[in-house]
């Protein structure tokens, strides 16, 4: 359920943009100052797409970046059903309910760490807003990226990985940044050919060193990401893509399995509410 301490608001924001960047796919940006001032990367928006009742449920979109001082919010969507199909005839100037910030976010790395943030597919979207606030916290401390020793500690590689190159949202804002991006496609249209967590399984066995990894996107590629980094003895988060339904934690639409550290098997938990940012070696795939 929903924590006592967390600043939660629901109301109408402006629309400021809504465009097409990538086929299929929309990027909103919304005038939202109280959502923006406490939103922490990983956490979600739940959005009522029409003002009548059908479709009757909200639908969760995650923070993709913000721009707190200007009170700006954005989401980058897939348009997937009738829910986000309704999303892309919002204009600007129009106002859409929103629910948020939700969910638990992603912890910051500890200063000094070495970090790899590997995105699949729509899965990338709130790993942005990541990336920004690691950055910004390496700025904040001091950090001059500038000196060849300082980057090779302090930089952050991006993994992202798409079905063909026309899917890669652009990452010109972070090539200068101190940010090393790395891009994977399916069919090899752009950059490694294979997937992205291929790609990032070569780069550690040529010996890349990661401190900590942070991850988004399908449950195959979290499992993929979640065994290789227990296997090399990295820490790190995951953030689970899961159908929700109320995004508060009091229907069971979002249930994922857990593991259970005090006996065998699993248990549930709420990716709403629980997560959608769990640590690495804490979901419970199966076999």
């Amino acid at each position: 359920m929903i924590h006592p301490e967390k600043r939660i608001h629901c109301k109408k924001y402006r629309i400021v943009q809504n465009e097409e960047p990538v086929p299929g796919h929309r990027l909103m940006c919304l005038h939202a100052p109280e959502i923006a001032a406490g939103a922490k990367p990983g956490q979600f928006l739940h959005v009522r797409c029409a003002d009548s009742t059908d479709p009757l449920l909200r639908r969760p979109i995650s923070i993709h970046r913000v721009r707190r001082d200007e009170g700006l919010l954005f989401m980058f969507y897939r348009v997937a059903g009738r829910g986000t199909s309704l999303l892309t005839a919002k204009r600007e100037g129009e106002e859409i309910d929103v629910l948020g910030p939700l969910g638990n976010g992603f912890e910051l790395p500890s200063p000094g760490e070495r970090v790899a943030v590997v995105g699949g597919g729509i899965g990338a979207a709130p790993l942005f807003f990541l990336v920004d606030e690691i950055m910004a916290e390496i700025h904040k401390r001091g950090a001059d990226l500038t000196d060849e020793q300082d980057t090779a500690r302090q930089a952050l590689d991006f993994y992202l990985g798409a079905a063909t190159g026309s899917l890669l949202p652009s990452l010109n804002s972070f090539l200068v940044r101190g940010v090393r991006v790395h891009m994977a496609t399916d069919d090899g249209s752009v950059g490694y050919h294979g997937t992205v967590t291929g790609l990032l399984q070569q780069h550690l066995d040529e010996q890349t060193h990661i401190d900590r990894i942070y991850a988004c996107g399908p449950a195959p590629m979290l499992r993929a990401i979640d065994e290789l980094a227990i296997r090399r003895g990295i820490r790190g988060q995951l953030s689970l893509e899961e159908r929700m339904g109320c995004g508060v934690g009091a229907c069971l639409s979002c249930a994922c399995k857990i593991k259970n550290f005090s006996g065998d098997g699993f248990t549930y938990k709420h990716a709403c509410s629980d997560g959608p940012v769990f640590n690495i070696g804490e979901v419970w795939y199966g076999h």
